[in-house]
């Protein structure tokens, strides 16, 4: 079964928009995986707008489940990752205003940056997954610069999925058999939601895992945590 991380980045927005400790981020990772979550993904970003150094440390502690980690390997999120040691480091190359992300690596032109910075991951038994699009070339750099995994930027797919879902996939779908070929584990995360994962997960083989945070948040609005957990697990059956 292809595994759910819930990214609790939206919460913490939500907790600094009043400058209190409410929701408690700790809290709802607990809660997240006491109604059936399988990891907690957080991407702390550069000014900290929402999940801080902090919040990461603190939820090193408690996490029980696959704690994943997202962000630019910068000096000082290095240093972060190798202290707390997750399961999983995802890189992604974003820059320090990004928004969110929106693009996956250029391994070619980043393969040397990419091989250090993994090799040192490595160094700490932290398994690693590169935020990457659809594209061989990319694909294979990735296999070369020693990444375990990669996770599929699905934000185009999200995008055109109402409009013409076997478009949507096609790339994906041929991505996907061949990261299988090579043997390169298989993540995605941006944009899944309760309509589109389903035909995702059918049309990708081997999908490891799915990360998803802002959909499954605004979901919780309407139908609570542990309903809306059990609806994006359901889907991903």
């Amino acid at each position: 079964m292809t595994r759910l991380s819930v990214n609790i980045n939206k919460i913490a927005l939500l907790r600094n928009s009043r400058g209190a400790n409410i929701p408690n981020v700790v809290q709802f990772a607990q809660d997240c995986e006491r109604c059936g979550a399988q990891g907690i993904t957080v991407h702390p970003r550069q000014d900290e707008r929402h999940i801080t150094r902090k919040d990461v440390y603190a939820l090193k502690e408690v996490v029980t489940t696959e704690f994943n980690i997202e962000g630019y390997p910068s000096p000082d999120f290095l240093k972060m990752v190798n202290e707390v040691k997750p399961l999983q480091c995802t890189l992604v190359p974003d820059a320090p205003d990004q928004l969110t992300s929106d693009h996956g690596w250029d391994t070619i032109k980043h393969q040397s940056f990419l091989q250090e910075v993994i090799a040192e991951l490595h160094s700490n038994k932290i398994r690693v997954s590169l935020f990457i699009d659809p594209i061989h070339e990319m694909l294979e750099g990735a296999k070369k610069s020693g990444a375990d995994r990669i996770e599929f930027y699905t934000g185009p797919y999200a995008e055109r999925f109402l409009a013409d879902k076997k478009n949507a996939i096609k790339d994906f779908a041929e991505a996907a058999k061949f990261c299988n070929e090579i043997n390169l584990g298989i993540n995605a995360g941006h944009d899944l939601n309760l309509d589109n994962l389903k035909y995702f997960k059918q049309n990708i083989p081997e999908l490891l895992e799915v990360s998803i945070g802002h959909a499954l948040v605004r979901d919780c609005l309407y139908v609570g945590l542990e309903n809306a957990i059990q609806l994006y697990l359901r889907e991903l059956e």
